[in-house]
């Protein structure tokens, strides 16, 4: 899959949210945002959109992913988000339709291989067969992570006040 999408240039790749645990990123998000910079460093993501509400935190995961992508170097033009999503099948539903809605024509999925694998068949089915999926590659993944950094964020600043658990 990866080859594929290597080959394409995407307006917009979607990262689905992962909640933000005891105020820092986990493994999960982290390894969701540098493959998003991999994409981007490399001109194959165009702009990134970071989807995800405040579904296990009172932090919207979108808000917090983007701050940490800006942080490690995704230009903050090139960033976008979506924060009505609760679940993986709402991260690729409402942010295709927002990236649509924004213009942007040529869209993939880009996240861990076990999502991208279970987003599959509903992507292809309900989203649009247009989607392409970029799982990240492991061996890429142990590649960058020698370099990988953990910037401080304002958090904060993607806190919901309405937040019920």
């Amino acid at each position: 899959m990866y080859r594929k999408a290597a080959a394409n240039k995407y307006d917009m790749v979607v990262v689905p949210g992962i909640h933000f645990e005891n105020e820092a990123w986990g493994r999960i998000m982290k390894g969701r945002i540098y493959w998003a910079k991999h994409l981007y460093d490399r001109g194959i993501a165009k702009n990134i959109m970071f989807s995800g509400s405040s579904v296990y935190s009172p932090y919207y995961e979108g808000e917090v992913m983007a701050m940490y992508a800006e942080a490690i170097g995704i230009p903050k033009e090139h960033i976008f988000t979506e924060t009505k999503a609760e679940h993986s099948t709402e991260n690729i539903y409402y942010s295709y339709k927002k990236s649509k809605k924004l213009g942007f024509e040529t869209i993939a999925l880009a996240s861990d291989p076990f999502q991208t694998r279970m987003l599959r068949g509903f992507t292809k089915r309900k989203v649009s067969r247009g989607v392409q999926l970029i799982p990240f590659v492991i061996d890429t993944m142990k590649l960058i992570e020698a370099s990988m950094v953990d910037p401080n964020i304002d958090f904060a600043k993607a806190y919901n006040p309405a937040f019920l658990s």
